[in-house]
């Protein structure tokens, strides 16, 4: 599978932003997807995932209650939907795809075998 992210931007703090992750090829339906992020100077951390068997989200405490992901099997692409942003949720977002029918855990890279290029989000205060 091949994953184009998109629907970065510059937001003032209490906007919203929609980033789009659409997947090409192979095994989509049958992968975990995640959302993670990398602010200047910091490691990546995870900020969601959806599992591919059932759907379940899972999502990281700091962006709990304000983010929402959102998987469109029929359109091969997964939404992060932000709101509520704030200065601190700066950073490059990058989606990212399991291997196929992974049951481990969503909330490391090491999850992941796919990663998009990366997408900036700026949030101003």
């Amino acid at each position: 599978v091949q994953l184009q992210a998109s629907g970065g931007g510059l937001v003032q703090a209490g906007g919203s932003l929609r980033l789009l992750c659409a997947a090409s090829g192979g095994t989509f339906s049958r992968s975990d997807m995640g959302w993670f992020r990398q602010a200047p100077g910091k490691e990546r951390e995870f900020v969601a995932a959806v599992r591919w068997s059932g759907g379940n989200t899972v999502y990281a405490d700091s962006v709990k209650g304000r983010f929402t992901i959102v998987r469109d099997s029929v359109k091969n692409t997964v939404y992060l939907q932000m709101d509520s942003l704030r200065p601190e949720d700066t950073a490059v977002y990058y989606c990212a795809a399991s291997p196929p029918y992974y049951r481990g855990s969503n909330y490391n890279p090491h999850d992941y075998d796919t990663w998009g290029q990366g997408t900036q989000v700026t949030v101003s205060s």
